[in-house]
């Protein structure tokens, strides 16, 4: 769909770009994308994706708000404490821009959902707490053949990567699955800054895929230390194929 005269005008500052222009723009609101995890991470690629004209945005959480939430989780207000966060999330986006279409999964990825939802969208977003949920969002991807955009944060530090892109190497290239992943559960820890810049850079990466320009993090690891400001990129070397899957 070509976009309309309010869009060109919303738009504007991407379009005036080189490297996006009406062209890109218009791919940009053809696109699907799913974000599974509407908290810290989610906050920012929302808003982000939202407000850049991505078409459609699916959320999936299965979390209401918490006041310890707050201190990073910059969708929500003190008023939304014990409110799904994909009610408050869907309405608060649509606020921000009526041309997004706006789909939320007021429920938790699972071996019995993904492949199905997943299916439904072009990029899959990692926004989530725990590691069990990366592999099914990675496997489910691999199934399907979409791109996944991972980002996690622990206390200062964070990572970025884009997954399953262009044959790229897949999140078991980076690490290998064990019996103890689905128990795992991370430090809670973290600078209420560093989601803020983690998500940024995620919706980013997406923005990237949309328009296939050179520079997506497949095949690298970009890892961020806020205390220290340090930014480092690290190759990811894709591993010979395995039959491995939580899907069988």
């Amino acid at each position: 769909m070509p976009l309309t005269n309010q869009e060109q005008k919303r738009y504007n500052r991407h379009i005036i770009l080189h490297d996006i222009r009406i062209q890109g723009q218009e791919k940009i609101k053809e696109t699907s994308i799913l974000v599974v995890g509407a908290g810290g991470l989610g906050s920012p690629i929302l808003y982000y994706l939202t407000a850049a004209g991505v078409g459609h945005i699916g959320i999936m959480d299965d979390d209401v708000v918490s006041e310890s939430n707050l201190q990073r989780q910059i969708l929500y207000d003190t008023t939304h404490v014990g409110t799904p966060k994909v009610t408050v999330a869907t309405t608060k986006l649509k606020q921000l821009n009526p041309f997004t279409r706006i789909t939320p999964y007021f429920t938790r990825l699972s071996l019995d959902n993904a492949l199905e939802i997943i299916s439904k969208y072009d990029i899959v977003m990692d926004a989530t707490d725990n590691l069990h949920a990366r592999y099914l969002i990675n496997d489910a991807c691999v199934k399907l053949g979409k791109p996944f955009v991972y980002g996690s944060i622990c206390e200062f530090c964070g990572q970025v990567s884009v997954f399953n892109y262009q044959n790229g190497p897949t999140y078991r290239d980076l690490f290998e699955y064990n019996d103890e992943i689905e128990n795992f559960s991370q430090p809670l820890g973290v600078i209420g800054a560093l989601p803020g810049i983690v998500g940024s850079l995620q919706a980013n990466e997406a923005i990237k895929i949309i328009l296939e320009k050179p520079g997506v993090l497949s095949g690298k690891l970009l890892t961020i230390d806020i205390l220290n400001n340090t930014y480092l990129t690290f190759a990811i070397r894709k591993k010979e194929r395995r039959e491995e899957s939580l899907f069988k």
